[in-house]
């Protein structure tokens, strides 16, 4: 038997509308683990928001946390993490000049500290997860190194005109990707880095031929990462630009499309 990589995103994917791992789903995992495939996660989550999932299944596998920009290994210290900071002057330049647009609020993250740039208990709730260290002010006073993260939150309708302003301003030193529901929230990172890099780099640590992937998606920043794999999975529930650029259209995030497509990929009885 030939090792394959399965990657799985958590919101929207992996996980339910409740957040959970239906039983079905994890049983096809399990089995698949089993029978000595690797499992691992890729999501724009910290990682101290996706362990929960990452200890419920069992993993053994290193974790794309971040969109990409924190790539570690929880259980091997062998292991080389990489973080692709944000230049801190830039990111000090963006907190200047994007509240100057119509936006509701700003968030960095540097691993596990958060700095919210308006008090917002809503936000403090979404991002205390694991006890993060949280600060709330001007993140030009309070950023002390490069984030790995920035969060830019505003209501649907001005999204479009704040991405058009970050290409403007700064199209040659971040990638920026929406997020989807609760929050109409934009994820700004390095320039360069993406899911796919990470799931790249993860791959090569593994030993595990590219021909052997798949990953499963529904929002636009797993773009990369459904192209980069043998088989990119576009969940029923996924925005029209990830199904335009999927190989495989499976079920929804409430109706077992990751175990469904593996089952039936893997010619499981289950």
């Amino acid at each position: 038997m030939e090792k394959y990589l399965i990657c799985l995103d958590l919101d929207g994917t992996l996980l339910t509308d409740e957040k959970t791992i239906s039983p079905y789903t994890k049983q096809v995992l399990n089995e698949l683990k089993y029978q000595g495939h690797e499992i691992m996660i890729s999501t724009g989550r910290p990682y101290r928001a996706s362990e929960p999932y990452y200890t419920e299944l069992g993993m053994t596998t290193p974790v794309v946390n971040f969109n990409g920009a924190f790539v570690h290994h929880p259980n091997d210290f062998n292991f080389k993490t990489v973080h692709e900071e944000l230049d801190l002057d830039v990111a000090i330049e963006i907190a200047r000049r994007v509240p100057e647009l119509n936006i509701q609020n700003i968030v960095a993250e540097i691993k596990d500290t958060v700095y919210l740039h308006y008090h917002d208990e809503v936000l403090f709730d979404a991002f205390s997860m694991g006890e993060p260290v949280v600060k709330v002010g001007e993140l030009t006073q309070t950023m002390e190194e490069g984030p790995t993260t920035i969060l830019i939150q505003a209501e649907e309708k001005e999204i479009p005109a704040i991405r058009q302003e970050l290409d403007d301003l700064f199209a040659e030193a971040i990638e920026h990707r929406r997020w989807g529901a609760p929050y109409p929230v934009l994820e700004i990172i390095k320039k360069g880095i993406n899911k796919a890099v990470g799931v790249d780099y993860a791959r090569g640590y593994l030993g595990i031929d590219q021909k052997k992937t798949i990953a499963f998606g529904d929002e636009d920043n797993d773009t990369e990462m459904l192209e980069y794999v043998q088989h990119g999975v576009a969940m029923s529930n996924a925005i029209d630009d990830i199904k335009s650029v999927a190989d495989h259209v499976t079920g929804s995030n409430n109706d077992d499309g990751v175990g469904k497509f593996l089952a039936d990929y893997f010619n499981l009885k289950i």
